[in-house]
């Protein structure tokens, strides 16, 4: 039997269309529970490469005949080995290439829908970390918003729709992933906004993103309306893109809210938080599509693979926008939090331009899952 590489892009597009697939996972069992590919239509097993160096006659009996298989790892090499032993014994089976290294990276390109005046909008969805990125597209200009640090995706993909990226945007200074808003802002010549109370400690210029600020796109005038909502951190930022998408950055998720506690300041942020969620946004209209940077759980993607829903519905069903009692909303959010994002501190530092880590470091620093939520 042959074995294959899977690409990245491959999986994604089984997970999105919610096709069948097993997958074999040898990495060790804590990394296993602490983050692997997520998928509606996905079985698991967990054997560690190590349990197989004799042999994989003990995991043969386990692996279906009706799905196709995928053997996962780390960085790729423990999957190859497996997925040959198991060729061997006359089972058809492909390793993911790169490994779970490559998965974190993959971005998923989804339209959301179209803009008034012929623009569209797109997310990006990168399923193996949970962040959501953003695109906005208007007359042959783009504005790009929450860009994760594969710069490239957005460059290439803006050059693909003919269209020049004139704005970059990142919602607050991110903690669990290194954001590529001023790579690309470089490369491009876009103006870089950030909220100036998340910028005090940066080290590069950028442009001042400030309540009621409206950037156009394109001769349509696609309107990007800044809406200060403070509460993950000091400085977030939502955005209003053409009166139809509330982009809410990392305060308000599909399924869950944001957590204060990234920069050190739960206490003094969930009061906060609170304000962001129950009155600035209470005061919005219950059809804008909310828009989030991040997602928890597969169960938030659409069946297109968006994630977005009415800000109306999120009021009804979001459990984080319906505590009465204050005091039990400061508890959620501050208490029994979820572990801290890996090397949050170090990704803050890269996104103040403080520190400049190597491309691998990078890679190892933003490895694990969205911990970005309380729920």
């Amino acid at each position: 039997m042959t074995v294959n590489a899977m690409k990245a892009s491959e999986v994604a597009k089984k997970v999105v269309n919610n096709q069948p697939l097993f997958i074999l996972d040898v990495r060790n069992g804590d990394a296993f529970a602490d983050w692997k590919i997520e998928g509606r239509n996905v079985q698991y097993l967990n054997t560690p490469y190590f349990d197989l160096l004799d042999g994989v006659e003990e995991v043969v009996s386990d692996l279906p005949t009706d799905r196709d298989i995928l053997v996962v790892c780390a960085k790729e090499g423990s999957s190859v080995m497996v997925a040959e032993m198991l060729s061997e014994e006359g089972i058809d089976v492909a390793y993911l290439e790169g490994g779970m290294k490559a998965w974190s990276e993959h971005l998923e390109p989804v339209k959301v829908g179209d803009l008034q005046g012929g623009g569209e909008l797109y997310q990006f969805v990168r399923l193996g970390k949970g962040c959501l990125s953003y695109m906005a597209i208007s007359e042959g200009e783009a504005a790009v918003i929450d860009a994760t640090r594969m710069a490239d995706i957005f460059l290439d993909f803006a050059q693909e729709k003919g269209a020049t990226i004139k704005h970059v945007f990142d919602t607050h200074l991110h903690a669990d992933h290194i954001s590529g808003g001023r790579a690309i802002a470089v490369a491009t010549g876009a103006s870089y906004y950030l909220p100036p109370k998340d910028a005090e400690e940066v080290v590069f210029d950028y442009t001042a993103l400030e309540n009621g600020l409206e950037v156009a796109i394109g001769s349509s005038k696609i309107e990007i309306e800044a809406l200060y909502s403070p509460g993950h951190t000091i400085g977030s930022t939502s955005f209003i893109v053409d009166q139809q998408y509330l982009m809410t950055g990392d305060i308000l998720f599909i399924d869950s809210i944001g957590r204060p506690d990234l920069a050190g300041l739960a206490d003094d942020w969930v009061g906060d938080l609170r304000e962001s969620l129950y009155t600035r946004y209470q005061k919005l209209a219950d059809e804008l599509i909310v828009l989030p940077a991040h997602f928890m759980i597969i169960e938030e993607l659409n069946e297109d693979g968006s994630v977005a829903k009415k800000l109306g519905d999120l009021f009804k069903e979001n459990h984080g926008l319906n505590i009465a009692d204050e005091q039990e909303f400061r508890d959620m959010v501050t208490l029994n939090l979820p572990p801290q994002p890996n090397a949050y501190q170090d990704i803050r530092k890269t996104n103040m331009g403080k520190i400049t880590p190597d491309e691998e470091v990078q890679r190892e620093m933003e490895i694990g899952p969205n911990r970005c939520a309380v729920r």
